[in-house]
């Protein structure tokens, strides 16, 4: 199995208490917090990674070289910024399985990745994580298991949120037109083509931690431990 990770955020929000490094490399304890995401694919029987990097990837690939236990490790270079959806369809060049999972560089969900699929036809499935009283994040709305809206940011009672892992169709970017965009955000290019992708989804309730505020970075000192 294969999966992609997006290695190349800048990691702005955290510069205040981790500076000079891409935001996939900030220090959890003695170790990036990159080197956890691989473990835990290690752990669900991922093979192949593919880092999508840009911002200082020299210090991802001078880290962790071209092999992590027994996964190989490819790098995608992104020689300028191309968004999330962008660094996404420029790595699944280098899939050669018809699906990988493509995972946030910043995120931790601690799903069996096993149980996720892609049936009926679609192209996407998501992992939804329940969560009560946030304003952080924005919601996915499903009917039957299928995705039928995405909402903005907002104070939220209770709502299902991205987790931050898919299963994607080796062809998910075939919807685009032509003229294929390079640059764009994998967020809008899911809303905007939801009827064509058939988005599905699939609620968890395991681990979850996003790493890109201090407040929860700092939280995951404590919490990651266990995955030492």
């Amino acid at each position: 199995m294969e999966a992609i990770v997006l290695a190349g955020g800048f990691g702005t929000r955290l510069q205040k208490v981790v500076s000079d490094v891409p935001k996939p490399m900030a220090p959890i304890g003695d170790k990036p917090f990159l080197e956890y995401l691989l473990k835990y694919l290690q752990k669900n029987g991922i093979r192949k990674v593919i880092l999508s990097v840009g911002y200082k990837w020299e210090v991802i690939k001078e880290y962790f070289g071209d092999k992590f236990g027994d996964i190989d490790i490819i790098y995608s270079i992104e020689e300028e910024p191309l968004g999330t959806g962008g660094a996404v369809s420029k790595a699944m060049n280098l899939v050669q399985n018809e699906y990988a999972f493509v995972l946030n560089g910043d995120t931790f969900f601690d799903i069996d990745l096993s149980s996720m699929s892609l049936k009926e036809g679609s192209l996407l499935q998501l992992s939804l994580k329940k969560m009560y009283a946030f304003d952080r994040y924005g919601c996915v709305e499903t009917v039957n298991g299928h995705v039928v809206k995405f909402t903005e940011k907002r104070y939220h009672k209770e709502g299902t949120i991205n987790g931050g892992v898919y299963l994607a169709s080796k062809n998910i970017f075939d919807v685009l037109s032509a003229n294929k965009m390079t640059r764009f955000s994998f967020e809008n290019f899911m809303e905007e083509n939801i009827d064509k992708l058939k988005i599905t989804a699939k609620v968890f309730e395991d681990y979850f931690i996003d790493i890109g505020i201090p407040e929860d970075y700092e939280k995951a000192q404590e919490d990651l431990k266990a995955y030492l």
